[in-house]
């Protein structure tokens, strides 16, 4: 035991040592918060799509949850790239290059979670009851206000757990990361990614340290946000 310690501590002595750390909780946050609202307003949107368009939608933004990450990501690759389209015209009009930097990490994390919050948050939205909504336009309201007014708060739970979700899929990323922004130490790599390189190196007590750190905090985040979920109690509540 004494030994395992020692090596840790050498370990983390190290320059840049606990940045993956940083790294994968700051990409998870800001992931997350561009998935949360995006994955709200494309709920909203596509159950308002006739059937048929409502399915092809629906297809298409589920899609990256059931394509392997390293696909997503050498599809990310290409789109990025300086030599295509989109790429290049970042580069030319803004000096942006994505691949690479942490900027990638967030964009490869919010495609690879997209698909979580996307359906949670269309599933609280069909258990709702209608009439709500259709007496809240008798009443004059916007469907603004309908949305942030009605929909949201009853759908809140079907939410949260999609935020979480999300969230707790962005930090264990790794597939689609690696491909898009590599593992630069102390830029782009992250927990995920440093488990695998501990492991080809060979230094399984590293890589089980961060295993151990990335279950505990995935754990705290549902713990917390199943406390947070069973003290709401609103009217159109479900489950």
């Amino acid at each position: 035991m004494e030994d395992m310690i020692e090596a840790l501590q050498i370990y983390f002595s190290r320059a840049n040592a606990w940045t993956p750390l940083w790294v994968t909780l700051k990409t998870g946050i800001a992931a997350t918060f561009i998935t949360f609202f995006t994955g709200l307003f494309a709920a909203a949107r596509v159950m308002r799509l006739p059937s048929g368009k409502k399915a092809v939608a629906d297809s298409i933004l589920t899609l990256p949850i059931v394509l392997p990450p390293t696909v997503v990501g050498f599809v990310l690759l290409l789109l990025f790239s300086r030599n295509r389209l989109l790429g290049k015209t970042l580069n030319l009009a803004f000096g942006v290059v994505i691949p690479g930097t942490w900027a990638a990490c967030v964009i490869a994390a919010v495609v690879i979670s997209f698909p979580l919050m996307y359906r949670n948050t269309r599933a609280a939205f069909e258990q709702m009851d209608v009439t709500m909504i259709y007496a809240a336009r008798t009443l004059g309201l916007s469907e603004w206000e309908i949305f942030w007014k009605i929909s949201v708060p009853n759908a809140l739970p079907g939410i949260a757990s999609g935020t979480v979700l999300a969230f707790a899929r962005a930090i264990g990323e790794y597939g689609a990361t690696s491909m898009f922004a590599g593992n630069i130490l102390g830029k782009t790599s992250t927990i995920s990614q440093q488990i695998a390189v501990q492991m080809g190196n060979d230094n399984g007590l590293i890589a089980g340290f961060w295993s151990i750190l990335i279950v505990a905090i995935s754990v705290c985040v549902v713990f917390l946000m199943n406390r947070f979920s069973g003290r709401m109690n609103f009217p159109g509540r479900w489950g």
